[in-house]
């Protein structure tokens, strides 16, 4: 029995209907059987059945996370990295004489930390406190000016004008020098100027590669995925990390049209070694080319006081490696907790535990730009604080120039650094860099940068909040449904 058009355009409305259900049917079931934040999948489902075949196409795209095997694959395959055991504590007691008695409780903290990144702890490390593009770029400038075996570099964005154009002409310099070079640039970060930077440096010599290209079909379901880390390492024994871009609108003295403030940190000593074995996994990850060698891994001495740890996360082998330090730093903290992000969207257990510390008389402060460079993400934010303020927390915003910067500090003593925002994005679905160090003195600098930023933000208050109008609130709140998707 056959079927003409006409029959098939009568019973088209039921045979849609039916498509629909099968394919949410099937769409609900993977994102149940696959998704372990509840509030995700809550969205998700949610999503895919009032939106009929769009919700659907959306997660298939944007929600599978496909990368896991690959980076599983790749991953392990990539450069090892041995720490010498004399620069590594051993054993709580080991991390007792380096701490301090006074600090035990943090003991107990870097054993955590140990547990999750399955990385050592390690002693013997300077970290210095760059502020904005003004202090960053001279520095790294320099610093690749004077290599003379390799450059590991990556990036989200890499902007190939301005200040840009520098770090284009000081790697090709490098290149015709005999010096290594090797850049990751994320593929959607270089979209955000022109020209791209990874075709400059083609053209100069320079060995780049692109961070899960997105251009064809088959690779649209990666677009979701980024390389969000900053690291760069000259000759394997000096590196440069933290949440600075390279365009010209972080060089605040060229009084950009669009400024952005921001930190990065210079590092030496061993711990070097994990920000380079990080870029050679995802190297390897994005090109098979195993860095291997003296001119990558050298031997490396101490340099300083700090100890410090790499922390990796992404959505493969780490996931949800950050969120559980972040839980960790805010549970052993005693006196103080600051904070400082562009983008403050924690999950439940995040903020219930900011809440927590700060009824247990923890000064709890979280400083962050009043207005953002993103309109949904900045009506999310406002959507979520009332949430926040419900426990004490003091929210702090900073005038313009827009703030990139990201820092958390326990006590005047603990920090984590690096690229990492307290989102749903940052913490779920991007690959993540951020170093965890101990030390007075760090500690202080940084308790100090952020107090300094406080001078000149204000405190949101709840007063603030009930006075906006039911408009505001209308857009923020549903701004705020939409976190899972940020």
């Amino acid at each position: 029995m056959s079927l003409d058009w006409q029959t098939l355009r009568d019973i088209a409305p039921q045979l849609s209907i039916v498509l629909d259900v099968a394919i949410a049917l099937a769409a609900s079931s993977h994102v149940i059987l696959n998704k372990s934040d509840t509030r995700a999948a809550t969205a998700w489902v949610g999503l895919i059945w009032l939106v009929p075949f769009v919700g659907a196409v959306l997660y298939v795209f944007l929600g599978i996370n496909r990368i896991q095997r690959r980076a599983k694959i790749l991953k392990e395959g990539a450069t090892p990295y041995s720490v010498p055991l004399d620069d590594a504590p051993r054993a709580p007691a080991d991390l007792d004489r380096e701490l301090g008695a006074e600090r035990a409780r943090l003991v107990e903290h870097a054993r955590v930390v140990g547990s999750v990144t399955r990385w050592p702890l390690l002693v013997g490390n300077s970290v210095e406190l760059l502020v904005d593009g003004d202090q960053a770029y001279p520095a790294m400038l320099s610093a690749i000016r004077s290599a003379t075996k390799s450059i590991s570099l990556v990036s989200y964005i890499f902007e190939a004008k301005g200040v840009g154009a520098e770090f284009v002409d000081a790697l090709a310099d490098a290149r015709e020098r005999g010096v290594e070079v090797r850049v990751l640039i994320d593929d959607v970060g270089t979209r955000y100027a022109r020209p791209r930077i990874h075709r400059v440096l083609k053209k100069r010599g320079v060995i780049v590669a692109r961070f899960l290209p997105a251009l064809l079909p088959r690779t649209l379901t990666h677009f979701n995925l980024r390389n969000h880390c900053k690291i760069m390492v000259v000759d394997g024994h000096l590196g440069f990390t933290g949440g600075i871009n390279i365009r010209q609108g972080c060089v605040l003295a060229s009084n950009p049209k669009y400024a952005t403030r921001d930190v990065h940190f210079r590092v030496r000593g061993p711990v070097v070694g994990q920000l380079q074995q990080t870029f050679a996994r995802d190297w390897a990850f994005t090109t098979g080319e195993q860095l291997q060698g003296a001119s990558w891994f050298p031997d490396l001495e101490p340099h300083g006081p700090v100890l410090a740890r790499g922390i990796t996360d992404g959505p493969d082998l780490d996931i949800n490696n950050l969120e559980r330090v972040f839980l960790a730093g805010i549970t052993a903290a005693r006196r103080s907790i600051r904070i400082m992000t562009p983008y403050f969207l924690p999950d439940s257990v995040l903020l219930k535990a900011l809440h927590l510390a700060a009824y247990r008389g923890v000064e709890v402060d979280i400083v962050v730009p009043e207005v953002g460079n993103l309109p949904v993400v900045r009506w999310a934010m406002w959507g979520s604080y009332p949430l926040v303020l419900e426990g004490n927390v003091r929210l702090w915003l900073t005038p313009p120039p827009f703030d990139h910067s990201k820092i958390f500090v326990v006590d005047a003593y603990w920090a984590s650094i690096g690229s990492t925002n307290w989102d749903p994005r940052s913490l779920r679905l991007n690959f993540e860099f951020n170093l965890e160090c101990y030390d007075d003195e760090l500690g202080q600098t940084l308790d100090a940068h952020v107090r300094t930023r406080l001078g000149g933000a204000r405190l949101l208050t709840m007063d603030e909040l009930g006075r906006r109008s039911r408009w505001k609130n209308l857009r923020d709140g549903t701004a705020r449904l939409m976190t899972p998707y940020l």
